[in-house]
């Protein structure tokens, strides 16, 4: 059985450094033992590649409540030689692993200075924040697994955030399965 592999799905097409441990096994009737996990791809994507091409809703930028808050708790942080806090991913940068709760959105925070209508979509504390500062959107997740534009998100914001954080990168899975389809292939017609 071939052992366990890292690896990382910005290495197969996606801004995102979210290293997961790959795990191929095969029936021992098989004999299936020089098994080779994929090679990383040769196309590197940028945070730029995925972000939304119109303006995003104002329901997606940080209050300047929020901002604040973010602020002082990473100065608390720092303070403390912790490296928590929220982080501005740059456009031509690679996201952190996007994972579901704790500081799962504000790790990957992005600057979007197209914005001209700054009035609140729900209640919020503050005002929208004017530096251009936002949560990446539903879609934008969806990117950074590697989903098509094409898959339909037709749940809330909030569940479609804890639908992608848990899942796994589309074109790491599927350069694994071709494969593993390879390697059964060429078993199956000796």
């Amino acid at each position: 059985m071939p052992e366990p592999q890292i690896m990382n799905t910005r290495n197969f097409g996606v801004p995102q450094n979210r290293e997961r441990i790959f795990i191929v096994g095969f029936r021992e009737d098989l004999n299936i033992n020089d098994f080779k996990y994929p090679t990383p791809s040769e196309k590197k994507v940028t945070l730029k590649d995925i972000k939304e091409k119109k303006v995003v809703s104002t329901r997606y930028y940080l209050s300047t409540q929020y901002l604040s808050t973010l602020v002082k708790h990473k100065a608390r942080h720092e303070s403390k030689g912790n490296g928590f806090g929220y982080e501005i991913i740059p456009d031509n940068g690679t996201s952190n692993a996007i994972v579901v709760g704790g500081m799962g959105k504000e790790r990957n925070l992005v600057i979007d200075k197209r914005l001209k209508d700054f009035t609140p979509e729900t209640k919020i504390k503050g005002e929208v924040n004017q530096e251009g500062i936002r949560k990446m959107t539903p879609r934008e997740w969806a990117r950074l697994q590697g989903f098509p534009d094409e898959f339909r998100i037709e749940v809330a914001d909030a569940s479609a955030y804890k639908q992608f954080g848990n899942s796994v990168a589309v074109p790491a899975i599927q350069a694994t399965a071709e494969v593993i389809i390879d390697k059964l292939w060429k078993h199956l017609n000796k």
